[in-house]
């Protein structure tokens, strides 16, 4: 049952993250705006195109919450389990870590260099994903190292 508690508030973390990290306004934001091309359009194609995908938005963020709660239970269950098995809090984080290092850095990078991603900010996308990952991963790793 806590895994599960856990993993759910995980979830909430990673929405409001991401709802924060991915805002037009913000430098992330930004460059993902650039990245869907939203920043060529005119701001009459703009308002469009957001209304366009208005009716979508709570199949998108359903099937988000979905993914995100994959990390989130991963996650929690990496942490919470070694914890409840003796492994010290940093050496859990650790775990985590070493995670996201070697499951979403790949994923992200792949997506990068495999998907319609303009050269010009390639890096800037990857490097602005990745570190949003590893913070969801570990805000969500922390607060389970103080209920585990």
């Amino acid at each position: 049952m806590t895994i599960l508690l856990l993993a759910l508030a995980g979830v909430i973390i990673s929405v409001v993250i991401g709802t924060i990290w991915y805002m037009p306004n913000t430098p992330m934001g930004k460059v993902h705006m650039r990245y869907i091309g939203f920043d060529k359009l005119s701001p009459e194609e703009q308002q469009q195109k957001i209304a366009e995908a208005k009716p979508q938005m709570p199949k998108i963020y359903g099937a988000q919450m979905v993914l995100s709660f994959l990390t989130s239970v991963a996650t929690v269950f990496i942490v919470y389990m070694s914890m409840t098995n003796g492994v010290t809090m940093s050496l859990a984080l650790g775990f985590a870590l070493f995670n996201w290092l070697c499951f979403m850095v790949p994923v992200v990078g792949g997506n990068i260099l495999w998907g319609n991603v303009d050269p010009a900010i390639a890096w800037k996308k990857f490097f602005s994903d990745i570190t949003y990952h590893l913070v969801i991963v570990l805000l969500i790793a922390l607060l389970t190292a103080f209920f585990a």
